[in-house]
């Protein structure tokens, strides 16, 4: 497990390239910005991520939990991509909890 600021957990992501990562990590903050901006009571996001299939796979199951006041919002999201599974599961966290 990744901790990153105290906020955000990451399990899961040690198998990814340091550059995979830096990407990885800034699609992740950007995400956790609006949501510490925007959304009262914000806690806590843990994201795991894990391969589907054999080990050679380039197929991702990515689950994320948003603590609310106590309360998780939960998504989950399987994609070929990486990047494209963690901004559509943080997307649809983003749908639940923020008004717009």
């Amino acid at each position: 497990m990744i901790e990153l600021g105290g906020s955000i957990e990451l399990v899961g992501f040690k198998e990814f390239e340091p550059s995979e990562l830096v990407v990885l990590k800034k699609i992740i903050g950007n995400f956790v910005r609006k949501f510490a901006d925007n959304v009262e009571g914000y806690e806590k996001l843990t994201i795991s991520i894990k391969r589907v299939g054999s080990p050679k796979s380039n197929k991702f199951e990515v689950q994320t939990k948003l603590m609310v006041s106590a309360k998780p919002v939960n998504s989950d999201v399987t994609e070929n991509n990486v990047f494209v599974a963690i901004a559509e599961c943080l997307k649809k966290i983003e749908n639940q909890v923020i008004k717009h």
